[in-house]
């Protein structure tokens, strides 16, 4: 250990050595992030223009969108790049930066989602009710705390990352930054990282689950207690674009973070780690957007003014 250099910086494995790839896998991630850029730009412009979606439901789904810009700026940008100048150098001081805005974005989404399956269970099982219990200064009390429990949480899961020691190898098998690629490089022992990971992990995501799943209970009995077939059909639309957000949400971080070891890597890490840091950004708007009537009318609405019929 003596006669090894301690590391000043890293290189990012990227995604592919392949020449014949890069030019594609470019023009491949340049176009989704523009697409996510513009599809979450527009429903945090059409949530704060439109009156009609001026509902904690849309408020909450702005934030989601506002989360999802960050949380894809914070990758993609990067991999364009890798991409086009191939020097893939990250310094530690960045790439230790790169995840504690990793963590923060990926905590604060899912103490959104949980926040909207409650308003969910508000708005179906006590819509009576919901005005005066979802009010506007109980919606932006819950968002503050989702900031400032995310950002505790990714400042405890930094500052024990930056106690590593990295004297070996500098290749971090990845396209960003992330505590698992870092860990299997470190010539420390990460045991308390690792034990903090699952600690602190399966604690906020059982918390996670259990406040997000649970309101689905009541949900559910509720929504088979209503007669009306076209009733029915819009509340269990509004639910299951919720749910299939949450469901690929927390599949993809659980293979990443719990279904793997540290100290090996495997070639679906990079697909699963793309999945949620590049496509479900842009996948998550389309999902709430195409299958909800309000947008799709405010949709139509703003194409018609910048298009108008001949």
């Amino acid at each position: 250990m003596g006669n090894q250099t301690i590391l000043k910086e890293f290189l990012l494995a990227g995604l592919s050595d392949l020449p014949g790839l890069q030019l594609p896998l470019f023009v491949f991630f340049l176009l989704i992030y523009l697409l996510t850029l513009i599809w979450n730009l527009l429903i945090i412009v059409l949530i704060v223009t439109d009156s009609h979606l001026h509902v904690p439901m849309y408020f909450f789904l702005g934030n989601l969108a506002g989360l999802d810009l960050c949380y894809s700026s914070l990758t993609v940008p990067r991999i364009l790049f890798d991409l086009q100048t191939k020097t893939r150098k990250i310094s530690i001081q960045a790439c230790i930066t790169q995840v504690f805005f990793f963590l923060f974005f990926a905590c604060c989404d899912a103490f959104l989602l949980a926040i909207m399956s409650y308003d969910r269970y508000i708005a179906i099982c006590q819509p009576l009710h919901y005005t005066q219990i979802m009010s506007w200064k109980l919606c932006v009390q819950l968002v503050s705390i989702v900031w400032c429990l995310s950002f505790t949480y990714s400042l405890v899961q930094t500052l024990y990352a930056l106690k590593l020691t990295f004297c070996g190898s500098n290749i971090i098998e990845s396209f960003f930054c992330d505590l698992p690629p870092l860990f299997r490089i470190s010539c420390s022992d990460t045991f308390i990282n690792i034990l903090l990971i699952f600690l602190l992990g399966c604690f906020l995501a059982a918390g996670f689950l259990t406040l997000t799943f649970l309101p689905y209970v009541y949900i559910i009995k509720t929504v088979l207690k209503i007669q009306a077939k076209g009733s029915r059909s819009k509340v269990f639309s509004t639910c299951t674009s919720h749910l299939t957000v949450v469901f690929m949400y927390y599949g993809s971080f659980m293979f990443n973070y719990f279904g793997l070891s540290a100290n090996y890597h495997y070639p679906g890490d990079k697909v699963m780690s793309v999945f949620y840091t590049v496509i479900l950004p842009f996948l998550n708007p389309l999902i709430y957007s195409l299958r909800n009537q309000d947008f799709r009318t405010e949709f139509q609405s703003v194409f018609r003014k910048i298009f108008p019929p001949k």
